[in-house]
């Protein structure tokens, strides 16, 4: 089994769900959502976001308003719509179940590898 190869599936899978989380604390620019990204240890670069900030934008669950800089051109700050608020509220509930089950699974697990 190639568990790279499986861990990097996890993370895609996932993706979608932490840049919602973090859009629903404020507005965001794209280097600071990566940024955050790397600081919670889940790596992304530019080339992976972009596409998918402008599919979530096109699913509506996402919009930007652009903001004036100091250190140069305006830039895009990404928001969650309202539409957005509520897949997130959805993909909470669907994240818990998901933890759940799993933790469920390594409990049952454990306790069958411990009696043998």
């Amino acid at each position: 089994m190639n568990v790279d190869n499986a861990k990097s599936q996890m993370r895609k899978g996932m993706l979608d769900y932490c840049i919602m989380l973090l859009l629903s604390e404020k507005p965001y620019y794209t280097s600071d959502i990566i940024q955050r990204l790397k600081e919670a240890n889940l790596l992304v670069v530019e080339g992976t976001l972009y596409p998918l900030l402008t599919r979530l934008k096109n699913d509506g669950v996402l919009s930007y308003e652009w903001q004036e800089s100091t250190q140069g051109p305006p830039r895009k700050y990404y928001v969650l719509t309202d539409e957005g608020h509520e897949a997130l509220k959805q993909m909470d509930l669907a994240w818990n179940e998901l933890e759940n089950t799993v933790h469920n699974i390594k409990s049952t697990s454990e306790t069958a590898n411990q009696q043998y």
